[in-house]
């Protein structure tokens, strides 16, 4: 056990808030999901190539997967991506990420998709450190989608 003490302010953690894509990107995948549904993967997918740190593609693409391997490859990405935005944005490992900020939900939604990805494929200490992650992240729940 260490012998450092630990600071807590009387505020509680630090809230990270990733920033906002622009209202293109945003209409790019709202016209992206609009396709016929044998489209949609592929034409999310598109825009995502153009954007790749788009949170919010990377977890529209995992919703779009075959459950199992394929999603689990997507959201493991977006989640990917999402650390990288969040350490550029700040972050040291730890304080909130809250879902009510909705410029955090595309990494939240790709935490949460990855964390029932890899219940499903039986990755079970992956899913449970994920899901505590959520937690962590925002204890209110509200990310656990």
């Amino acid at each position: 056990m260490s012998d450092q003490p630990i600071h807590l302010s009387p505020s509680g953690p630090p809230e990270t808030v990733l920033p906002q894509v622009s209202a293109d990107l945003r209409t790019r995948l709202i016209e992206a999901l609009a396709e016929p549904l044998e489209l949609r993967r592929r034409v999310v997918s598109t825009v995502v190539a153009d954007h790749p740190t788009f949170l919010d593609g990377w977890a529209c693409i995992g919703d779009l997967s075959e459950p199992g391997v394929d999603a689990y490859m997507a959201y493991r990405v977006g989640y990917h991506r999402g650390l990288d935005a969040l350490r550029a944005n700040a972050w040291r490992g730890s304080g909130y990420v809250r879902w009510a900020r909705e410029s955090n939900r595309g990494f939240l939604r790709c935490l949460a998709g990855l964390a029932r990805q890899a219940r499903l494929i039986g990755e079970i200490n992956e899913a449970v450190r994920c899901e505590q992650f959520l937690i962590q992240l925002d204890p209110t729940g509200d990310a656990s989608i």
